[in-house]
């Protein structure tokens, strides 16, 4: 992998820990999902093994446009993308009886703050 692409890499990575850091502790008082995940990097793999086929490395989509998740947090809430995931819908596999429900809180919250 050539060393531009690692450090692109690394900073996306570090880009997505921040945002993820911001929603966990998003306010004095804000009340936390129950069972959410502890950290970026857990999202991430959880992303990585069972997102990324459809929904591509960049969030771009790569089974066609619906499957882009770069801005999904200006379409849908966190609760919305949480039915979306459990349930599925049109192509995409219900992941309700695959994933727990602190990664798909997790899921959930990282991805409403694609905007």
């Amino acid at each position: 992998m050539p060393k531009q692409r690692m450090i692109r890499s690394g900073l996306k990575l570090a880009a997505a820990a921040g945002l993820m850091a911001a929603i966990i502790g998003c306010g004095e008082g804000a009340q936390t999902r129950e069972n959410a995940l502890d950290g970026p990097a857990k999202v991430m793999t959880i992303y990585k093994a069972n997102c990324v086929n459809c929904h591509g490395t960049e969030l771009q989509g790569r089974i066609g446009p619906a499957t882009n998740l770069q801005k999904l947090g200006e379409r849908m809430s966190a609760a919305d993308i949480t039915e979306q995931i459990e349930q599925g819908g049109a192509t995409m596999p219900a992941f309700k009886d695959r994933l727990t429900a602190g990664e798909i809180a997790g899921l959930a919250d990282w991805l409403a703050g694609k905007k």
